[in-house]
């Protein structure tokens, strides 16, 4: 056959370290049909600040592939909810083997066509809480690419009707596929009149969506006469792949024939049409064109040179044990993202007859639905069973209804398909199932009646149960329970949801309590982040005491919305909000960051330089408003107008340094007993801060920086200043046509008498 590269690759991407699914990398990919091998390369590199990182640590990447949907994945191995079906998935590990960068590859031959989607992670880390900025972080990137090789013009097998084919000596094999509509119970692929060697050397393997692998349902010709290969409940409205495949070692050229009969179980009342064309008949997709598809009963295509028409018919009348019975569809109602309800006509209530099953389809859509969470709910009415041991049993499967003409069975499997199974009677009269990201397409839900003997199942008489039937796709489970929060996540044009669990609590449900913080543990952080704040009392009694009302002014806000700020900040049940999160975070930002300013501007001592030394209150103001709202957490952001501030500090201390000749403040008491402890305590505060707090010391390391920043204001604050004994107020003069003006104003209680401020007013 003829090949087609196809070459996918998507933008690198920073990998977190995983804590729940929502910090994990999503990709979405799709593979087309008739592919044969897709290869992943799995691009890995290290960078730290624009450049490679050379010197970060070696981190392992962990990487998931499904298809279909993403991957349900439990690296942490935490519990998931009740009732909660986890599907499978690939991993795969990637380690590093050059300095910052590492390659890894993923080939998966004969991929099911569709989506697929891959997840990838770093470890779990120690939960360090850093200060953006303040060092160069180690950046993980995570790139992968897809390369897909495809078959095209593969032939295609019209049901009812036999191909000849001659295999030459240096091929190897032959590759053929059939569409197989709904309502088939059975696909039978046969050869015929193997010729050209001995005892027809031939495998014959068969595989739905995608071409046959070496493990896929496989015939020996040499040994099976006739060569026949049946499938039993295939997949409605997919393609199946026959592979003929010749023996190694076999010389020569073999010709045979191959034909596929399809058995149709739907009732004769319900046959189709015979004048609807081809593909209408056989729901054939749009790509296949109309002269593709063959129903029963319809006219054949035109006659190819390899094609005649085989002698036995198939569509015949099946009896009743063999026939599939009538789909009821459900309603689709849209109620938001993620949040849709299938209603049932003329239900919910659904009655389940106790000689044939009640089927029902659920249509997820492709790509919009698989970001969500499939609910199943039954629930039995007691009182329909008329005091009968009535089991009632539900099978939901994927892509064809499980319809098994034996009523004892109470499985959900073939060796070909799998299944969920819900059961309810009297005494459980309530069954749930949830599937993370399903796969998207037909769920088809068979209801069976069964009554318990002493020899097993059989079938009920006369009995008729009624069962409550619920079915809707929610984005979380639960809504991830009142210590979690459901998240809708995005990765270029596809949602999905997941949860983000708090207060030490795990798993895909936020159920998982088995590191989950006591509700006296999580009563006790509160108190101590909220109660902190009491130490900006001194601070405040001092700044009144000193005649600093508005340093007062600001330390009173910023104990106010700290406090209040760390009481909704909480991520347990012991919460209290009396503002928007949002306005309290910033206020409390604000607030702390104003105490630095106005405490650094007030050591400053500028009334007797700056005249109006309140516009630096209000300048400082606006910087750290416009600061706050470009990054709350930027490091520059935030230490820069303190930075200012303490170089205003720094100036004014030095012009009075210089113009005094003796160093300021003049007294030692000043620098051993305040100014020196004051500059330790805050130097304290912000180490611990910037380098020891981490998630789990969050709560009494910050506590502790509440009090050391409170405590560093109290000793830091300067003194009220005094007016100055040397000097009385001069008396004003005045003359013929001026005024002598003379500053009244000290200079912590030293104003040179010889410097004065004149100020001439000339007459005539």
């Amino acid at each position: 056959g003829l090949f087609v590269t196809d070459y996918f690759t998507r933008t690198p991407r920073k990998l977190s370290p995983f804590r729940s699914f929502a910090s994990i990398e999503l990709f979405h990919f799709h593979i087309p049909e008739d592919t044969v091998i897709a290869v992943w390369n799995l691009i890995t590199f290290k960078e730290q600040g624009g450049t490679f990182g050379d010197q970060c640590p070696d981190r392992s990447i962990t990487v998931y592939f499904r298809s279909g949907a993403p991957s349900v994945i439990n690296p942490l191995h935490t519990h998931f909810p009740r009732d909660t079906a986890v599907p499978g998935s690939f991993a795969l590990t990637l380690t590093w083997t050059l300095p910052n960068r590492t390659t890894g590859v993923f080939n998966v031959t004969s991929p099911l066509p569709g989506d697929w989607f891959l997840a990838a992670h770093l470890p779990k880390d120690e939960g360090k809480i850093s200060v953006k900025g303040l060092y160069e972080e180690c950046q993980y990137l995570f790139q992968p690419q897809l390369i897909v090789q495809r078959l095209v013009n593969i032939a295609v097998l019209y049901p009812g009707y036999v191909t000849e084919q001659s295999m030459a000596p240096h091929n190897r094999s032959c590759l053929y596929k059939v569409f197989v509509p709904s309502y088939t119970s059975r696909v039978l692929v046969e050869v015929l009149r193997c010729r050209g060697a001995e005892g027809c050397p031939l495998w014959l393997r068969v595989r739905a969506k995608a071409p046959p692998l070496h493990n896929s349902t496989a015939l020996d010709c040499r040994e099976h006469t006739p060569c026949q290969l049946a499938l039993d409940l295939p997949f409605w409205q997919h393609w199946y792949y026959v592979l003929v495949e010749k023996h190694p070692g076999v010389p020569g050229t073999i010709s045979f024939q191959v034909t596929v009969q399809l058995t149709d179980c739907s009732r004769p009342s319900l046959a189709r049409p015979p004048f609807l064309p081809p593909s209408a008949s056989m729901n054939m997709p749009h790509s296949f064109g109309s002269a593709g598809g063959l129903a029963l009963g319809d006219s054949p295509p035109p006659m190819g040179p390899n094609s005649t028409k085989h002698p036995s018919a198939i569509s015949t009348a099946l009896p009743a044990s063999e026939r599939c019975w009538p789909v009821r569809p459900t309603l689709r109602n849209e109620l938001d993202t993620f949040s849709v309800h299938f209603y049932i006509f003329f239900g919910p209530n659904v009655s389940v007859p106790p000689d044939r099953p009640a089927v029902f389809v659920i249509n997820l859509l492709p790509v919009l639905d698989s970001g969500g969470v499939l609910n199943l709910e039954l629930r039995l009415n007691v009182s329909s069973l008329c005091g009968e041991n009535v089991t009632v049993f539900g099978c939901l499967n994927h892509e064809v209804p499980l319809t098994s003409g034996d009523n004892a069975s109470v499985t959900c499997a073939t060796e070909s398909l799998a299944g969920f199974l819900l059961s309810v009677n009297a005494t459980a009269s309530l069954s749930r199932l949830r599937i993370p990201y399903p796969q998207t397409g037909s769920w088809y839900l068979s209801l069976r009646s069964l009554c318990a003997t002493e020899h097993g199942f059989e079938p009920c008489t006369n009995v008729t149960a009624e069962v409550y039937l619920r079915a809707y796709l929610s984005p979380c489970i639960n809504d991830c329970g009142i210590y979690g929060q459901c998240k809708l996540l995005r990765t270029n044009n596809y949602l999905y949801a997941a949860c983000e669990c708090k207060a030490g609590w795990n798993g895909w449900g936020c159920t998982d309590n088995a590191e989950a913080f006591s509700y006296g543990f999580q009563l006790l952080s509160t108190l101590l982040l909220c109660l902190s704040n009491v130490m900006f009392v001194p601070p405040v009694a001092i700044a009144v005491r000193s005649h600093y009302l508005l340093e007062a002014a600001v330390y009173i806000f910023t104990m106010f919305f700290s406090t209040f700020y760390h009481a909704c900040d909480q991520p347990g049940i012991v919460v209290f909000c009396i503002m928007d999160y949002d306005v309290l975070q910033f206020c409390d930002f604000l607030g702390s960051l104003m105490s630095v300013w106005v405490t650094v501007i007030a050591m400053a001592r500028l009334q007797p330089v700056v005249k109006q030394a309140s516009v630096l209150y209000l300048l400082g103001a606006m910087l750290l408003s416009m600061a706050l709202q470009m990054d709350r957490h930027g490091l520059w952001n935030l230490l820069g107008p303190s930075l200012f501030a303490l170089g205003i500090m720094a100036i004014a201390w030095t012009a009075r340094t210089i113009r005094r000749r003796h160093c300021y403040p003049p007294t030692w008491k000043r620098w051993a007993f305040y100014l020196c402890p004051g500059a330790l305590i805050a130097a304290a505060a912000v180490l611990l801060y910037a380098f020891v707090e981490t998630e789990e010391n969050y709560f009494y390391i910050h506590s502790i920086w509440h009090l050391l920043i409170a405590g560093s204001v109290g000793f830091l604050l300067p003194p009220r200043s005094k007016p100055s004994r040397r000097l009385g107020p001069l008396p004003r003069r005045k003359g013929c046509g001026y005024q002598l003006c003379v500053n009244e104003q000290e200079e912590l209680g030293l104003v040179d008498p010889a410097v004065a401020s004149i100020n001439s007013i000339c007459t005539s």
